[in-house]
């Protein structure tokens, strides 16, 4: 079984957990920078602590990260020698408008990504450009509140006209945002959202939901006025939501937990708000002003495409008081008796891939696309030959490889491409760890950015290459 020509087959990566060289070429300071190693990692993303300052007692990982800033060469180089065709990363908006309200871009930052785009399309890796993957300057933070204010909507638009006029002829396909789904989960990460005292957080939260959509859908009217041949998509953060057991009521939590995923994907597809979304946010007491303007935005200008990450199904139940929960994820879950997990405690569940690209399918008719799947673990280097024997990770993309092909050549999803995450280490999203390697390319360095950053291609390289060079008929 083998994917169809042309099909995209490569890696991503996000620019917080790459670039690094965080102040260079006249870079403005971003909420990921204020992001440090360890537990107070989690508990700023999510909100739950306010942090406005960089500490200089403490290691940030963003700051360096793998110094892809200065060493992109030697990355696209690797990437293309393994016959990548497909570069998913991201933009950092501090690059480009170091304040965020700035009135002309940093030519600077332009310039960078001049640069690393020149490089893809040298080797003929297609360039998918996040254009915002859980970054926003700090100065739209301190000085408006992020996007829980209807001003960042324009600073976005902004932003993305001048990404798109410098980049029209060089990127074809693009995603607004990243995981957009997770605002209410990671408000801090994924909308530079600070609660102030007495304000109600969920009325904060469903309005920066409702600015990041319009934003959205703006862009995506903007991208196809000045690209015509342009692809714009949108991204969840996916993995299908298996009822405990075969009670009505665990099937019917599975099911409100799976709407929770796809809530702001309907509003991206469909062009409004799903009813059940409405009646909920009726239920919970939010009002959201939708002007008629907006409405008609958000109708006429759906995306093109859905991609999405998977690394693992979650399981739901009415009452889960009472049984094992599962480790991990962002999103919580219970155990699941029948599949194995990671070293992370995420269960590695590949037919879940199938079953998600069907169902997304299913539901919205637009082709898919699998922008993040991958195993993060600890992989050591061996002493006797001074190589990275990965034989798990292989295992794990063999086997989500297969289930992705099934949901193609039989079940007849339409698919883009698969850009594995993390292709090159990069410090995780979650914790800022080094030690939790994703890549199939190992960077020498550890969880407080210690080592020679040297890059040293691992076992799954090999096997990837070969998986990429026959279109997936080797695994």
């Amino acid at each position: 079984m083998k994917m169809p020509k042309g099909f995209l087959w490569g890696g991503a990566t996000a620019a917080s957990q790459c670039e690094g060289a965080f102040t260079e070429g006249n870079r403005g300071i971003t909420n990921t920078d204020l992001l440090p190693l360890g537990n107070d990692r989690m508990e700023i993303m999510t909100g739950r602590k306010v942090c406005m300052e960089i500490d200089e007692s403490k290691h940030y990982p963003a700051h360096h990260a793998i110094d892809q800033y200065h060493k992109y060469k030697e990355d696209i180089r690797l990437l293309a020698e393994m016959g990548c065709r497909c570069y998913r990363f991201s933009i950092s908006w501090g690059r480009i408008y170091p304040n965020g309200d700035d009135e002309e871009a940093n030519e600077d930052g332009l310039k960078y990504y001049d640069a690393l785009i020149e490089e893809c399309l040298r080797y003929h890796i297609e360039p998918l450009v996040t254009i915002t993957h859980f970054e926003i300057p700090l100065g739209l933070i301190k000085k408006y509140g992020g996007w829980k204010n209807r001003e960042t909507v324009n600073f976005f638009l902004r932003y993305c006209k001048t990404l798109f006029e410098r980049y029209q002829t060089k990127v074809k396909y693009w995603i607004t945002f990243n995981e957009i789904n997770t605002i209410s989960i990671l408000p801090f990460a994924s909308a530079g959202i600070v609660f102030e005292e007495g304000e109600d957080t969920k009325q904060i939260q469903y309005l920066a939901m409702h600015h990041e959509l319009t934003a959205s859908a703006a862009a995506t009217k903007l991208a196809h006025e000045i690209m015509p041949d342009c692809m714009v998509g949108c991204m969840l953060a996916a993995g299908e939501v298996y009822p405990y057991s075969c009670r009505p009521e665990d099937v019917w939590e599975a099911q409100v937990q799976n709407r929770e995923a796809y809530g702001l994907i309907d509003v991206q597809v469909f062009g409004e708000y799903p009813s059940y979304l409405v009646k909920q946010m009726e239920r919970e007491g939010i009002f959201l002003e939708v002007s008629e303007e907006d409405a008609e935005m958000l109708k006429s200008n759906t995306v093109d495409f859905v991609s999405f990450s998977y690394y693992a199904s979650r399981v739901a139940a009415s009452d889960d008081t009472s049984v094992e929960k599962a480790s991990g994820n962002i999103f919580s879950s219970i155990k699941n008796p029948y599949l194995q997990k990671s070293e992370w405690g995420w269960q590695i569940d590949p037919l879940g891939l199938r079953i998600t690209l069907n169902t997304l399918y299913d539901r919205y008719r637009k082709p898919m696309f699998i922008v993040e799947n991958g195993l993060g673990a600890k992989d050591t280097v061996d002493p006797k030959d001074g190589k990275i024997h990965d034989s798990y990770r292989i295992s794990y993309m063999r086997e989500h490889i297969k289930a992705m092909e099934e949901a193609v050549n039989v079940d007849g999803v339409p698919l883009l491409g698969y850009t594995m995450w993390g292709c090159i280490d990069i410090p995780s999203a979650s914790k800022g760890e080094m030690s939790k390697r994703y890549g199939v390319i190992y960077v020498d360095l550890d969880d407080h950015g210690n080592g020679s950053g040297k890059r040293i291609p691992k076992d799954s390289y090999d096997w990837y290459s070969r998986v990429i060079a026959t279109d997936g008929e080797e695994l």
